[in-house]
């Protein structure tokens, strides 16, 4: 399903997504909203760096304040807003947690959940184990990607550069491609982006 356009509520959740992430800190800006009938229930930012723990992604991190809110395992009825694509863990997460919507502004190609491993549409998961995993959730994907994508530029645009360069993450309009940054190319060597993007994913 393509993303609606205009000031929805969709829109609104997805905005305030966007400005959580704006305040990170030295976390990557990955930033997750709940909301149930229109009110928020839980929000988050990745923890991974702060935690020392490679599974808090914002998701994770959003879905577990929202079952301590509502005093209930089962996450139905609910809506999950994330600034780039669930991963395949979160994807898992999202499906054992019975989401019903989740909205998604920038694509992940290598490791999304949606479009490349498609755990969030898969339909076998609950016809097999409707004990564990909920149906599919409806998807809303590229919803305010560009808003996103400057989110991401804001915050550091060096690793922006090298998430667009190696076709991390995208908005679906563009194809993957060499990152710019005020219309000039970041020149990094190998060697830098490397130790440099170990240490922010690793939480070093």
């Amino acid at each position: 399903m393509e993303a609606v356009t205009g000031e929805t509520l969709d829109a609104r959740m997805m905005r305030r997504a966007i400005a959580l992430g704006g305040r990170s800190g030295h976390e990557l800006p990955f930033a997750c909203v709940i909301c149930r009938d229109g009110e928020v229930v839980a929000e988050a930012t990745n923890a991974v760096r702060q935690e020392q723990d490679v599974t808090r992604h914002a998701e994770i991190v959003a879905m577990a304040a929202a079952r301590r809110a509502l005093g209930k395992r089962s996450l139905a009825r609910c809506t999950l807003y994330t600034t780039v694509e669930p991963c395949a863990m979160c994807s898992f997460a999202i499906r054992e947690s019975r989401i019903a919507r989740v909205v998604y502004a920038l694509r992940s190609p290598m490791m999304g959940g949606h479009s490349k491993w498609n755990i969030l549409d898969d339909a076998e998961l609950s016809r097999r184990m409707p004990e564990v995993f909920g149906p599919p959730p409806e998807v809303v994907r590229d919803l305010l990607a560009r808003e996103v994508e400057r989110g991401w530029l804001a915050w550091n645009p060096l690793v922006w550069s090298i998430i667009r360069m190696r076709g991390c993450f995208c908005a679906h309009t563009e194809p993957a491609g060499r990152a710019t940054s005020g219309g000039a190319a970041l020149p990094v060597g190998p060697e830098r982006r490397r130790g440099f993007f170990r240490g922010l994913f690793s939480g070093t």
